[in-house]
Parts: structure tokens; C-alpha cells; sequence
């Protein structure tokens, strides 16, 4: 089942002024702000070093980190969902990539998550613990 994407953002894309800290972050480190935002969005799949790097690497040997950093914001307006707002988030990132990297930034810190810590240190400061998985069933192989 498709989610609806009719939620509002909690910031705008030009909303930087309103939290100075990760706006610099953005715009002078956007290869961290990025891995956090992967991180949490990944649900600590994949690690904050892991994503930055791989996004400074297709951003300084092919000016196009955008097309890496606009899937995440895909999945970030699915898992809460946001709008598609101002355009299509390619034309987001394409055009304006720092704003973009920062209003993402911005809206999972609106929802409580401390980005410098990471995805399983916020579960635990959320009382959450580490995500459980039941185990596997296997019929027929019995004894």
C-alpha cells in the first residue's frame, strides 16, 4: 500500500536561517550532513563514514552527488510522508543542493533525533533499543 504524501515539511527548503549550526554543516561539510541523513533514513544500515565518503567520492569525481543524496530524500518524504514540495526532489537537490541537504537535516532533528549520535545510539536515548527480528521458522525440518 502506497503512502499518501500530503504532510508538510516542519521547515522550509529555505529555512536555514532558523538553526545556524546545521546550515555551516551543510553548506561547508555537506559530505557529513549527508551521511547522517543516510544513516538515520537507513536505519543504521549503513554507517555514517560509509555514506559521507561514498558521497564526497561521486561529488568531487563527478560534480553529481545530487543523484545519490536525492534518492535519500525520496526515502526520507516516504517514511514520514512529505510532500514533494517545491518539485520533484532531483530538481531539488540538482538545483539546490545544500538547501535541500539542510531542510532534510533540519526535519529529522524536528523529530528527535540527534544526528551527531547516530541511528542506534538515538534508539537507545529513545528508550527504542536495537530493532528485534524473529527468527526463522523452518517447517519440515523437524526431528
Amino acid at each position: 500500500m502506497a503512502s499518501l504524501n500530503n504532510a508538510s515539511w516542519t521547515t522550509g527548503l529555505c529555512g536555514c536561517c532558523d538553526d545556524a549550526g546545521s546550515c555551516c554543516l551543510t553548506f561547508f561539510c555537506p559530505c557529513v550532513a549527508f551521511g547522517r541523513i543516510a544513516e538515520i533514513v537507513d536505519q543504521g544500515a549503513t554507517s555514517c563514514c560509509v555514506s559521507g565518503t561514498l558521497y564526497l567520492a561521486l561529488a568531487s569525481l563527478t560534480g553529481m552527488g545530487c543523484l545519490y543524496s536525492c534518492c535519500y530524500r525520496s526515502r526520507l518524504r516516504g517514511h514520514y510522508g512529505l510532500k514533494e514540495k517545491p518539485c520533484a526532489d532531483c530538481c531539488v537537490h540538482w538545483f539546490c543542493e545544500p538547501c535541500a541537504l539542510c531542510q532534510e537535516y533540519r526535519e529529522l532533528k524536528h523529530r528527535g533525533f540527534d544526528m551527531s549520535i547516530g541511528w542506534h545510539a538515538n534508539m537507545e536515548r529513545m528508550g527504542k533499543g536495537a530493532p528485534t527480528v524473529a527468527p526463522h521458522m523452518y517447517p519440515g525440518m523437524t526431528r
